[in-house]
């Protein structure tokens, strides 16, 4: 046991390890901060981009809402599903929104989804979507040029559970030279916290993008009025 006498050496230099572990991890920790609050501030400015939702999403745990909203989970849920005629209803829904709020802009803005957590539901989901938006509006089709390399853990967004789309070279592939200098709208099925469009907003203007917001088929509420 080190004598009194030895510890009471590193007291008035307030270290509590003699090989100045204190320091080191102090200063690893501040640099760690400042790395998130960079991250941080960087959601926070995609988050103040403009998102539009068609509908109010409202999850089965929400009881006695009105038949609007039974309808509109249905809505979403035929969408995920990939139903064809759901799938066209929303796509026409979605490039009259595309080319009211954008006009002959449209032409040059790349269309995109957030990636589905599976290859099988990204292309049963989103490629014919896709396809069909693009043909409406006139917008760029950004589809082929997110490639999922493996599947993921699904996303969840809710108040208990926070979790995130990974995005990592692991997981997407990105055409990062097709993303150079263009005009992007992201678009997802449903919003929650709206992290996964703010991080996948990032990673495309990492590559040299420039995201206009974020479009979403529902956004969730909890509390039917």
């Amino acid at each position: 046991m080190p004598s009194f006498a030895l510890l009471q050496q590193f007291r008035p230099m307030g270290r509590k390890y003699p090989d100045g572990l204190a320091e080191i991890r102090q200063a690893e920790g501040s640099k760690t901060n400042e790395t998130m609050a960079a991250i941080n501030e960087n959601l926070k400015k995609q988050l103040a981009k403009k998102m539009y939702h068609f509908v109010k999403y409202f999850p089965v745990r929400i009881r006695n809402v009105g038949e609007d909203a039974i309808e509109n989970r249905k809505l979403v849920w035929g969408f995920k599903d990939a139903d064809r005629e759901i799938t066209l209803k929303v796509a026409r829904m979605t490039a009259s929104y595309l080319l009211n709020e954008f006009g002959d802009r449209v032409k040059n803005i790349v269309f995109v989804c957030i990636p589905a957590s599976t290859y099988e539901q990204n292309e049963n989901r989103y490629r014919f979507f896709c396809e069909q938006v693009c043909s409406l509006a006139g917008v760029v089709n950004g589809f082929s040029h997110i490639r999922l390399l493996a599947d993921r853990p699904s996303v969840h967004e809710n108040r208990k559970k926070k979790t995130h789309a990974d995005f990592s070279d692991q997981s997407v592939k990105f055409d990062e030279d097709f993303f150079k200098e263009k005009d992007v709208l992201i678009y997802d099925d449903v919003v929650t916290t709206g992290t996964s469009y703010a991080e996948l907003a990032n990673r495309l203007e990492f590559f040299g993008a420039n995201v206009l917001g974020g479009l979403f088929l529902g956004k969730t509420f909890y509390r039917y009025n």
